[in-house]
């Protein structure tokens, strides 16, 4: 991943779960990560998968109130 640093961005994700109050926001995220996932090593891709399951889990739980 020429350029992109996986383990700040999926970092970056997991504070931003619990930090944000905008769906948009964490949709923007979740979707960066989905597009990171197909570049990165086959080692990171379980924990990034996590990462995208608390990230839709968390913009349930906003759009739901």
């Amino acid at each position: 991943m020429n350029g992109i640093d996986p383990y700040q961005t999926l970092q970056r994700a997991s504070r931003r779960i619990q930090e944000s109050q905008d769906p948009a926001e964490l949709d923007r995220l979740l979707d960066d990560i989905e597009y990171l996932w197909e570049a990165m090593d086959p080692e990171l891709q379980g924990l990034a998968e996590q990462v995208m399951d608390r990230l839709r889990e968390r913009i349930a739980a906003l759009r739901a109130g």
